[in-house]
């Protein structure tokens, strides 16, 4: 059980010390993971951004996780709703009302500071917690396009099984607890509130400038 996302991300950064001096990219999964990444960010003397992705909900079950899209209209679809016989015209308007929400937010959000480019960058993944990982899946594929030095996903919390599923993604998988009983990443926190898109703005400026910006 975690306090909060504050100490959550203050004991992964524990485990990331080793790229501290390589100027890491962090990039969250808006918006829980967005202060953790802030704060990974600034402990490791790196760069922080986020990363677009968007879950597909199933039909009539909107907290239920069957996949999910990336900025670029790749889709993860998670090995449940394979099983689910999910009807194609659904997944493809399910999909279009996500990438409809990436875009509003992509346009909330870049106004605020240039998205950094991650080809050739240590890029960490943050976030909150992983259940399905489907989000997890498709931000890895989606930035492994722009062929970064090195691609890890660092979470506090995820079903084993999970871990497994984002390793053959990423380089490396940090995860801090891998419990037996998994429901809900919120259930592993005694403090979860929700981060609001004006909260993720307010912190996007925040963000210092890069080297190649300041110089």
């Amino acid at each position: 059980m975690f306090k909060d996302r504050q100490q959550a991300a203050e004991q992964l950064v524990k485990r990331l010390l080793t790229y501290k001096g390589q100027r890491p990219l962090v990039l969250a999964i808006p918006r829980g993971a967005v202060p953790m990444a802030k704060l990974i960010a600034q402990q490791l003397d790196g760069d922080f951004d986020v990363v677009l992705v968007r879950k597909l909900r199933a039909p009539h079950q909107s907290e239920l996780a069957i996949g999910s899209v990336d900025e670029r209209g790749w889709t993860y679809l998670a090995p449940h709703a394979q099983s689910m016989k999910i009807d194609e015209e659904y997944l493809e308007c399910e999909k279009q009302r996500q990438l409809d929400t990436i875009g509003q937010r992509r346009a909330q959000y870049s106004p605020i500071r240039p998205s950094i480019d991650p080809g050739g960058r240590v890029v960490i993944v943050v976030d909150d917690g992983m259940a399905t990982g489907s989000t997890m899946m498709a931000a890895l594929h989606g930035l492994r396009q722009s062929r970064p030095k090195r691609l890890i996903s660092a979470v506090p919390v995820a079903p084993a099984g999970t871990v497994m599923k984002a390793a053959e993604l990423a380089d490396e998988v940090v995860c801090l607890e891998t419990p037996p009983w998994f429901q809900a990443v919120g259930q592993f926190y005694l403090d979860f509130p929700q981060i609001e898109d004006a909260e993720v703005i307010a912190m996007l400026k925040e963000r210092a400038p890069t080297r190649s910006e300041s110089t």
